[in-house]
């Protein structure tokens, strides 16, 4: 009995050290589901028709965190980019006058769409979303904030941190008056060139902009952003998308932004009119003399033949 008693004895301590060497070798994985990187994509650069025509840096409660901020974890999400391609490249678009929507490369569309990025909304209805790019004032905005509440269309206006420091009584106004006053960066940087500085780099170009927008208006940004002049690469949409926003490029552009080399309104019209398409952003400079003066002509044409204006929170899920 005595000798059962001490077999029993080494058998029960032969089985805690093996328990004990099993739980120290099986490691903790640190890893939150769902927040690795997405693979390196694929897509050149380019300079199509109306490349870069977001030339509008100009001279110049709620923190500011836009709805829906962080929304794939905050502080846990995989931040890790070295798969990703850094490579600048230059928004651009075929555009088409036989009124279907502009083109786009399919390996563009398959990368922008990959981080929530848009340049078309629905193309199976007759909608177009209008958006103004604000680097600075030129006086105008008064009078397109006038048109558009004339003819009770809504619209997106993109700012940058010093356009909201030097007219908030203007962006109060477009807040007010029910459009959408989204993120155009802090200081209309390449951001491809602020995210290879890295992630608190690029953040800031956001955070400040949000922070001057709240000072101003006591409200959030809408989480939407407008890479200035049209910059962007695989690590800023990334880094955009990780923000919570979704990048707006554009279906429509023309040369509306050099102030001393305005268009005549009557060839503005024309393009306008020969390249309108369902489900198009059209992007519009509010610095434009020309755009102030045919936007009532423009809308009320488009009203005529059927069309409708979106909001860019109705923009098509990815």
């Amino acid at each position: 009995m005595k000798y059962k008693l001490i077999s029993l004895l080494f058998a029960m301590l032969f089985i805690f050290s093996a328990c004990s060497s099993f739980n120290k070798s099986v490691p903790v994985s640190n890893t939150v589901p769902g927040s690795g990187t997405t693979g390196s994509g694929t897509g050149g650069s380019g300079t199509g028709t109306d490349a870069n025509p977001d030339n509008d840096s100009g001279t110049g409660s709620d923190t500011g965190t836009p709805a829906g901020n962080d929304s794939s974890g905050g502080a846990s999400q995989d931040t890790d980019v070295s798969s990703l391609e850094s490579t600048e490249k230059s928004w651009y678009y075929l555009p088409k006058t036989d009124g279907t929507p502009s083109g786009e490369p399919k390996d563009i569309v398959n990368l922008i769409n990959k981080y929530n990025g848009y340049y078309l909304g629905d193309t199976s209805s007759k909608v177009i979303y209008l958006t103004f790019d604000e680097g600075y004032e030129n006086g105008y905005t008064s009078k397109i904030l006038d048109v558009l509440k004339a003819n009770g269309v809504k619209a997106a206006f993109f700012v940058t941190k010093s356009y909201i420091a030097n007219n908030p009584a203007l962006v109060r106004r477009m807040a007010n008056e029910g459009h959408l006053v989204c993120n155009h960066s802090s200081t209309h940087p390449s951001m491809p060139l602020v995210a290879l500085k890295g992630k608190e780099a690029f953040d800031k170009e956001f955070r400040d902009t949000e922070a001057a927008y709240t000072a101003a208006t006591g409200k959030a940004l809408a989480p939407f952003f407008r890479p200035p002049e049209g910059k962007y690469s695989e690590i800023s949409l990334f880094y955009t998308k990780q923000l919570g926003y979704k990048t707006v490029f554009w279906s429509f552009a023309y040369s509306d932004w050099d102030t001393a080399k305005q268009p005549a309104e009557a060839d503005a019209i024309a393009l306008l009119r020969a390249r309108t398409h369902n489900g198009g952003i059209f992007l519009l400079h509010a610095v434009s003399k020309t755009n102030a003066d045919i936007l009532d002509t423009v809308l009320k044409e488009w009203k005529d033949n059927g069309y409708e204006f979106g909001s860019l929170y109705d923009l098509p899920e990815k």
